[in-house]
């Protein structure tokens, strides 16, 4: 019997306008995290799609009972995400560009690939989720606790059900194709759309967002580029565009938390590794006590601030 709970979850996107800066103290993570949002819509619509395809190839039914609770988690995420969106688009039509195009460059995937190539997309960037939620989880309180509510307790919400699912994918992947090295062989593809997507919708940002809104260049989630675009940026006659300052997510986190996300990743997609031996994150279990509690998950900083425990007080009881 899977351990996995389908939580229906309502976050107040329509009440009142969702700003693009949802974090002022972070805009770099602010356009990240926007970026996600779209990316999740579509992602998670492929998944949905793709468990479909795979059922009638699952023959173990626990296997295909985790199989059923992942993606209904999954299309309640999407649904979230969607309204995020909508909220965004909203402020900036333009931004329903960007959305349609997220949609397609899965709906092609969903169109054009195997379903064995679409398992092992799955598993390989779910199986990364739990080592970089750990290290934005842990430090939720530069990362999210300064920001608009709503969007800081959707994030809270998805990622900590990504840790709670966070071997699903693979198990899924192992009962119908059962194949390590395959997974491996085609992580360098599926990494290069996700960041593909990810880049297009930065790039959208850039176009469609007026700098004053997003206080940096939206690529500055992109290290490489960005520093490369710095670099272009220096020679005239190249005409690089300038978008805004350059910032970094998470540049005032202790560089030994982000080595161990990358380590933590690097590791995720080594043929043998299973993420249910993962370190998790302590706001994981301190946000599904609350839940079990009956508190108010959507509202996490906000809505009992007289009765409020902090999670990392919490987490050493």
């Amino acid at each position: 019997m899977t351990d996995l709970i389908v939580r229906k979850m309502r976050f107040a996107f329509a009440s009142y306008p969702v700003p693009f800066l949802w974090n002022e103290a972070n805009p770099a993570f602010s356009g990240m995290a926007n970026a996600v949002s779209f990316l999740a819509i579509g992602f998670e619509k492929m998944i949905g799609r793709m468990i479909t395809e795979a059922m009638p190839l699952i023959k173990d039914p626990a296997i295909a009972e985790e199989a059923d609770a992942f993606v209904r988690q999954e299309g309640q995420h999407s649904m979230a995400h969607r309204q995020h969106a909508k909220g965004l688009i909203k402020s900036y039509p333009q931004l329903q560009h960007t959305y349609d195009k997220v949609i397609a460059a899965f709906d092609d995937l969903t169109a054009n690939t195997p379903l064995k190539y679409r398992l092992a997309y799955t598993a390989d960037l779910e199986a990364t989720f739990t080592p970089v939620f750990k290290l934005m989880l842990d430090h939720d309180d530069t990362l999210f606790a300064a920001g608009d509510d709503r969007v800081a307790s959707l994030f809270l919400w998805h990622f900590v059900e990504e840790v709670e699912h966070r071997s699903s994918a693979l198990l899924i992947y192992d009962e119908v194709v059962d194949d390590p090295w395959y997974r491996m062989r085609v992580a360098p593809s599926i990494f290069k759309h996700v960041w593909a997507v990810i880049q297009m919708a930065c790039d959208d940002f850039n176009s469609y967002i007026p700098v004053e809104d997003r206080k940096v260049d939206a690529i500055s989630t992109f290290g490489m580029q960005r520093r490369k675009k710095a670099v272009l940026q220096k020679l005239p006659f190249l005409k690089v565009s300038d978008d805004g300052p350059f910032g970094n997510a998470f540049g005032h986190l202790p560089i030994r938390d982000q080595l161990a996300a990358v380590v933590g990743v690097v590791r995720s997609q080594i043929p043998g590794h299973d993420p249910a031996h993962e370190k998790l994150p302590a706001l994981a279990q301190v946000w599904f006590d609350r839940y079990d509690a009956g508190y108010d998950v959507t509202r996490w900083y906000t809505a009992d601030a007289n009765d409020k425990v902090e999670w990392k007080q919490a987490a050493d009881v």
